[in-house]
């Protein structure tokens, strides 16, 4: 079982009040993208790492967190408009002997081994799996006109994280198949699920965070300083 790691860094990231994107904001000396590199690269199980970049950016990524921090396992491409346009691009450099692809955000930095292992085992299993976690607070079902329609069960609802598994073969017809369709897509497995396939959701973590907003910054302050 040979896994290729996809991490999108293309984004803009309009939602945190920075001057800085996302990827390259500094936590505790590194950058976020640096952090999340160096956790998917000490993992044992994944062979090779692609990260999609604005083209602007891949000196910067060699220089400053692959030769810097010794990534061997990583490799850089060019990033694309949109998330699906970086997964695909990744997608196409990947090495002929991979059997799963393992994407990730470039922005989750708390990932830990238990659960890359965890979703890679679910993968293996059922062709393909999603780290989540149970949704908390109450959710309300709002009508057109702004009424609250229902109250549903949030006991069926579970937040989507990353890592998300496919079995390569599936994930590539997938992307194949939106071929440059016009689709909101927000994370990859919904397009595994427009092809009829259920995904296996894993347990995730409450830490397991992705920085999109300055809260999740300070948040995200907040655990490094504990070293969680």
């Amino acid at each position: 079982m040979k896994v290729a790691a996809l991490v999108p860094a293309a984004g803009k990231g309009r939602r945190i009040t920075s001057r800085i994107e996302k990827p390259y904001i500094k936590l505790y000396g590194r950058s976020i993208l640096a952090h999340t590199l160096i956790k998917l690269s000490k993992n044992r199980n994944i062979h090779e790492i692609i990260v999609a970049v604005k083209r602007s950016k891949i000196s910067k990524v060699k220089r400053e967190i692959i030769k810097k921090f010794k990534l061997k396992k990583v490799r850089v491409v060019t990033g694309g408009k949109e998330r699906k346009d970086s997964v695909f691009n990744a997608l196409k450099n990947v090495s002929g002997d991979i059997d799963y692809i393992l994407i990730h955000d470039s922005v989750r930095p708390f990932i830990t081994d238990n659960l890359i292992n965890s979703s890679l085992k679910a993968a293996k299993t059922f062709g393909s799996s999603v780290v989540g976690v149970p949704i908390l607070p109450t959710l309300k079902y709002r009508r057109k006109d702004g009424s609250i329609q229902y109250t549903p069960d949030r006991r069926d609802f579970w937040e989507a994280q990353t890592p998300q598994v496919f079995k390569r073969e599936l994930i590539e017809r997938s992307y194949k198949k939106i071929g440059k369709k016009k689709l909101n897509i927000t994370d990859d497995s919904m397009l595994v699920e427009r092809l009829g396939k259920k995904p296996k959701l894993v347990m995730g973590s409450y830490k397991n965070i992705k920085i999109t907003t300055q809260k999740d910054l300070e948040l995200a302050k907040l655990f490094m300083g504990k070293k969680i």
